[in-house]
């Protein structure tokens, strides 16, 4: 049974997720907030990080739909609104990890 191909309205919103999830450091918020929320200093202070530099990387991925953020007095706390990001970021992991494992079987044989 052959498979539509996608549309190509689909295709470009694919597009942008990815570009949206393309910076590191968008990899890497996403990472520490998948255990749970934090506010924007703690993950500032965890990737070593400006908060200046945090919040516009938090804010982007907020705007898109992928985070949620709330006020706890001066705080900001964000967590994953869109757990199909991290299991996008899962997959890819999991893929790269067989890469590497099989590119050191050839190597190391």
């Amino acid at each position: 049974m052959s498979r539509q191909p996608l549309p190509d309205e689909l295709v470009e919103l694919i597009a942008e997720r990815f570009r949206l999830i393309g910076e590191p450091i968008r990899i890497r918020l996403l990472d520490r907030l998948s255990a749970g929320e934090r506010s924007v200093g703690e993950l500032a202070a965890d990737l070593g990080a400006t908060q200046q530099n945090v919040s516009k990387h938090l804010a982007t991925l907020h705007k898109a739909g992928v985070l949620t953020r709330r006020k706890e007095g001066n705080r900001v706390v964000y967590s994953v609104a869109d757990p199909s990001v991290l299991a996008l970021c899962s997959t890819v992991c999991d893929g790269l990890r067989v890469q590497v494992a099989e590119l050191a079987r050839i190597v190391g044989a």
